[in-house]
């Protein structure tokens, strides 16, 4: 459990993690009322062996509701980090990083933090238990912190999320959406889920699968461009229907949330980190009116958008 917060300083008799050069990339995310992350890069050194862990961590305070939170931190290995990606490097840009010369071995920290009202976006796309329960509506009333398995589907989230090649708003769009997985399937770990296990026959075809991932992809690579459903299971060629069921059943929620929660977060990203006006917001995200955009703002964040852009 140590491995996470005190990251071992020497293997093998070599440091690991705490030499400034060591360190190939950070990148943070600090915007209120929004999935908080760090992902810092080191590289990996000559017969250093360090195993994947997750760890859980649960930040109770009975007397200051609003320092409750939950955090995950994951410690990876076996990533690579692309020394040339910020310069279009090709083969990582066709996701053949395998075949890149500037490529180096990494072991990976990374870390989110999410409030109460960011946790309670995501409540109904959890299967409920009592711990889920305890844990993302704050009823656990001590703070813990404890080691986590991590099943194939998280792995594959951290892996995605560590080598993409997207970049400013793409990135931001794409993280949060993984964000969002990397807790779904965390929480399907932490209480024993098993991987894959879908009620719906259609689900246990990878090929739909893979339709109901692009479609997911599909939709984020539109935040700008609300799709309706009928015109999305065109573009993926499914029922629209099994798009429907199959798309709550592997990500936990609906189309429109998931869709209207990305489309909230993007928003936040653009008024606190981009300075963008709550106008200009308002017309990247497609709205017909700045009023229609602070209406749902508000309903999602609990926030007029001009008190997130002067914060």
């Amino acid at each position: 459990m140590d491995q996470l917060q005190n990251i071992v300083s020497i293997t093998n008799g070599q440091p690991v993690i705490g030499e400034q050069n060591l360190l190939l990339q950070e990148k943070e995310q600090l915007i209120p009322g929004s999935v908080q992350y760090t992902i810092k890069r080191f590289k990996k050194l000559p017969k250093t062996n360090i195993d994947d862990t997750g760890m859980m961590v649960y930040h109770f305070k009975k007397d200051e509701p609003k320092e409750n939170h939950l955090e995950l931190k994951f410690c990876i290995s076996g990533n690579t980090y692309c020394r040339s990606k910020n310069t279009e490097c090709d083969s990582c840009k066709f996701h053949q990083s395998v075949n890149c010369e500037e490529r180096i071995d990494t072991i990976d920290l990374v870390s989110f933090k999410f409030t109460p009202s960011h946790l309670s976006q995501f409540v109904k796309g959890i299967k409920q238990t009592t711990f889920s329960d305890d844990i993302l509506n704050f009823k656990h009333t001590s703070s813990f912190a404890k080691a986590m398995p991590l099943c194939g589907k998280t792995k594959m989230v951290l892996e995605a999320l560590l080598n993409h090649s997207y970049s400013d708003s793409l990135e931001n769009i794409y993280i949060n959406a993984q964000t969002q997985m990397l807790l779904l399937y965390s929480m399907e770990c932490m209480i024993g889920a098993k991987e894959d296990s879908f009620t719906s026959k259609f689900l246990a075809n990878e090929a739909d699968r893979e339709k109901i991932a692009k479609a997911r992809e599909i939709l984020l690579m539109h935040i700008s461009e609300p799709l309706t459903i009928k015109a999305l299971s065109r573009k993926v060629a499914i029922n629209e229907c099994y798009l429907k069921k199959g798309f709550k059943e592997m990500y936990g929620t609906t189309i429109f949330d998931f869709f209207q929660s990305q489309r909230m977060e993007h928003a936040k990203y653009l008024l606190y980190e981009k300075r963008v006006s709550v106008t200009d917001v308002s017309s990247l995200l497609g709205y017909s009116s700045i009023s229609h955009f602070s209406t749902a703002f508000k309903k999602h964040t609990g926030l007029k958008p001009c008190e997130l852009l002067f914060h």
